[in-house]
């Protein structure tokens, strides 16, 4: 079983944690490019403009969140952002073994690191002052568990149009474009490589290929080249197309059908980290335009529609699997609004 790179232990013994995914510009491209993948058929309130707005405002959000000092919000939000995949492997967790609930994974993953000291060495509470040092991050958990929040939204959403209900389906109208916003984030995170891998902040360990190890490659692939290159919403969109529900049908290998299509999508963005930093090595992130700094573009672009595709195709998915809430129903009816 592959050992962790030195630099990587030290990182996890000073409590170190990745940064941000996308800058704010990157991250309103994900949700606006989710919006325009939407078939005619998805609710149209998410398409007026102040709502297209607010859902694009909404994707910076849990970045925001970040930058508050309380503790407590910190140890709870910061591991979202990210899940650093090869660490599953060194926990003997990879694959079907991976528990779709946050909390059995940390239990499990606790269990694997106590176990294998020698990959996992302990984390300085001096330096770990939000407790959150040691975790390989919660980036598939934080997407599953605001898809199931969404869906209960869409659910209510439809029981108070079906009782008509108008003010409560405003709120639960404003409540899904919250929702919406901010699972965009999430999902957005993991279309940047870097934020799927060991290798957030430069090439750690063995590094034969000669891969940088500046730790500035993390922001500069976030927000820098974006600004620089001047990549924009409309030279991304044609590539997006039109989003499809997911395929939630029972799995063969008894995996939960929606926490496995979002591990497939985060390890085929993990797929492309070393593209990542072949690209960079070549000069393919440089900004000015010129060869080769056009296949940085390409790759960035390419990303951005990943996550638009992706994040429209759960928030399909969401809106087409919300069903009936029969406790809200039979509320709604003893307070005498109408049945469907």
């Amino acid at each position: 079983m592959r050992r962790l790179p030195l630099a990587l232990l030290a990182a996890l013994a000073a409590g170190f944690s990745p940064l941000r995914a996308w800058d704010t510009q990157g991250h309103r491209i994900v949700n606006q490019l989710a919006l325009r993948s939407l078939p005619a058929d998805f609710p149209s309130f998410v398409r007026e403009p102040a709502n297209a707005e607010r859902i694009a405002f909404l994707s910076g959000e849990p970045d925001r969140w970040r930058n508050s000092q309380v503790l407590s919000l910190q140890h709870a939000g910061k591991l979202e952002h990210y899940i650093d995949l090869e660490l599953l492997a060194d926990a003997s967790l990879a694959g079907a073994a991976l528990s779709p609930f946050r909390y059995e994974f940390a239990a499990q993953f606790a269990a694997a690191r106590a176990a294998r000291p020698d990959r996992f060495p302990p984390v300085d509470p001096e330096r770990d002052t939000d407790r959150s040092g040691g975790w390989p991050g919660f980036l598939p958990w934080a997407i599953a568990e605001d898809y199931g929040r969404l869906k209960s939204e869409f659910s209510s959403l439809k029981e108070f149009e079906r009782a008509g209900a108008r003010e409560e389906a405003d709120n639960a109208r404003a409540n899904a474009v919250y929702l919406m916003g901010v699972l965009g984030h999430y999902v957005g995170d993991g279309s940047q490589p870097l934020h799927t891998t060991v290798h957030h902040h430069g090439w750690t360990g063995a590094n034969p290929n000669g891969y940088t190890t500046r730790k500035s490659i993390h922001a500069w692939i976030d927000g820098g080249f974006i600004a620089r290159a001047g990549i924009a919403l409309a030279e991304v969109e044609p590539s997006v197309g039109q989003a499809r529900p997911l395929d939630l049908s029972p799995r063969g290998d008894g995996q939960d059908p929606f926490f496995a299509d979002v591990m497939d999508y985060l390890w085929a963005q993990n797929r492309r980290v070393e593209d990542l930093y072949r690209i960079e090595k070549a000069g393919g992130f440089r900004a000015d335009g010129a060869p080769p700094g056009m296949e940085g573009r390409a790759f960035i672009d390419e990303q951005l529609a990943r996550g638009g595709r992706m994040l429209g195709s759960i928030w399909l998915t969401a809106w087409r699997q919300a069903g009936p809430d029969p406790f809200l129903r039979a509320q709604l009816a003893r307070r005498g609004q109408p049945a469907p």
